[in-house]
């Protein structure tokens, strides 16, 4: 029986190559000269740590890294901002978790939005990815098209296509 997966793969080479332009990028601007700003990669546990002297430097941080993000190809939604700490030297220290693999509310969703397309598939969810299969590729071919145009709350990727 043909099948698909639905995956969220991050692409963790192209987010580190963005962070280093952007590190670069903040240590060459003259608005942060002799500041604390910072921007740091933590590859195991997939998360970025900023560090800005103050608010419009943090927002800074942030349209410079997505802009960069968005140059390689990476999803803007796989970041998920946490909150912002004040830290001690008055600087604003704020972590940003990178998102892989699809949390079970948003396989729920893209389940359901299966289910009421009315595509005669079954979808079915495993771990952090959603299985499809169906009699024909073609229904298959419909249903990724379908799901390209829904505006979903994680980025997805088609894989593992099987006839």
């Amino acid at each position: 029986m043909p099948s698909f997966d639905i995956v969220n793969e991050l692409n963790l080479m192209e987010v580190e190559n963005a962070v280093n332009q952007t590190q670069k990028e903040i240590g060459t601007r003259f608005d942060f000269k002799g500041g604390k700003s910072d921007l740091e990669l933590d590859k195991v546990g997939k998360k970025l740590k900023i560090v800005a002297d103050d608010d419009f430097k943090l927002r800074s941080i942030h349209q410079i890294l997505e802009g960069k993000l968005v140059k390689r190809g990476v999803d803007l939604r796989i970041l998920k901002y946490e909150k912002e700490v004040q830290a001690s030297g008055n600087v604003i220290r704020q972590e940003v978790t990178l998102r892989s693999g699809i949390e079970k509310e948003d396989a729920k969703e893209i389940t359901k939005a299966i289910k009421d397309s009315k595509l005669k598939v079954q979808a079915q969810i495993q771990d952090e990815q959603v299985r499809v299969t169906a009699k024909s590729i073609d229904d298959l071919q419909a249903t990724m098209a379908m799901l390209r145009g829904k505006e979903m709350k994680t980025p997805i990727q088609f894989v593992n296509m099987r006839s």
